[in-house]
């Protein structure tokens, strides 16, 4: 019963955590359009929670494409496919238990 519910609510945790990280790449895709100042601070916290996970991707797998980037497109489906299978898992595994 215990370890039920910390299941779901690290699943629930982790699911918002997912969603959030998700939001953070889109924004700073968008803000990433528009040549923004780079001193400002919401846009290095941006670029520093996103650049790394880029360059890990980028430095296996060639993404960029007739000067377009890909890589917040396979972090997205990465992200959602990791919601999809481990969170959801995390659910099931907590209702078993219950």
């Amino acid at each position: 019963m215990i370890l039920s519910s910390i299941l779901s609510a690290i699943a629930s945790i982790l699911h918002m955590l997912i969603t959030l990280y998700i939001w953070v790449v889109i924004i700073a895709t968008l803000i990433g359009w528009v040549r923004p100042d780079p001193y400002n601070p919401i846009v290095r916290i941006l670029f520093a929670l996103t650049d790394p996970i880029y360059r890990k991707l980028k430095r296996w797998i060639p993404l960029t494409y007739a000067g377009i980037d890909f890589s917040p497109l396979v972090v997205i489906i990465i992200l959602q496919f990791l919601d999809m299978a481990l969170v959801k898992l995390l659910f099931a595994y907590s209702q078993t238990l219950a």
